[in-house]
């Protein structure tokens, strides 16, 4: 494994940190579940690609139990605060940008607000693919904000506070990279079932109007589904 591309955390914000991050997202977590077909997870082997502190695999194993599950991530010290909360859970989190050392291993992974910071998605198709199982499913969250006029705020936040910068994919552009690697892919809109909340701590958009688009048009899930036939590997 490569140390030098791992950190200590992701957000460097001084009053939030990886801690407020974490939740922030657990609204955000709960909604993706709401379009996740899967509710069987008995069997499975279930990857959290980008974990941080470990939370969403515990709040899965908490709605959804699963066989085994994993959590990889580049920060060192969130890693070691999601194994101190694991408990007794069926659960391993490692700091590594190599999730393909599990390989063949998933039946199902995650990867939650984490596409829009990695630079090489092709890269990072082709190591997924290595760790599903054949015909394994990947679900990945996207927001689109290509047409959003507060993109250079967000931009700017993330970019002065985040261990990685914001990079800027589209989603034709990440489709077709998982194409050539042989995925089914499938996307849909998460719309929300619920009043968006407009605290000041929440606001990450300049206008209530830009929220709303983020919220209706722009927020996705995107389902690629490895192709049965790994012989490509």
């Amino acid at each position: 494994m490569n140390q030098d591309v791992l950190y200590d955390v992701w957000w460097k914000h001084h009053e939030e940190g990886d801690q407020g991050m974490e939740n922030d997202h657990i609204p955000h977590w709960k909604r993706v579940l709401s379009f996740i077909p899967e509710e069987d997870l008995s069997q499975c082997s279930v990857l959290d690609f980008g974990c941080n502190q470990g939370g969403f695999l515990r709040l899965l194993y908490e709605q959804r139990p699963f066989k085994e599950g994993i959590g990889t991530d580049l920060a060192r010290r969130s890693v070691e605060v999601a194994n101190s909360r694991k408990g007794d859970l069926p659960i391993q989190y490692v700091a590594t940008a190599e999730p393909e050392q599990f390989e063949g291993r998933f039946d199902l992974a995650f990867s939650l607000a984490v596409l829009y910071l990695i630079p090489d998605l092709g890269e990072h198709a082709r190591k997924m693919k290595k760790a599903l199982k054949p015909g394994g499913i990947y679900y990945a969250t996207f927001a689109d904000y290509s047409e959003n006029p507060s993109l250079p705020y967000i931009q700017e936040r993330i970019n002065s506070n985040a261990s990685i910068p914001m990079q800027e994919h589209t989603l034709d552009h990440i489709a077709e990279i998982f194409f050539q690697e042989g995925f089914r892919v499938g996307i849909r809109r998460m719309i929300p079932t619920w009043y968006l909340d407009l605290s000041p701590g929440k606001r990450w958009y300049q206008r209530v109007a830009d929220h709303l688009q983020y919220a209706y048009e722009q927020a996705y899930v995107l389902r690629f589904e490895a192709p049965d036939d790994q012989e490509s590997r």
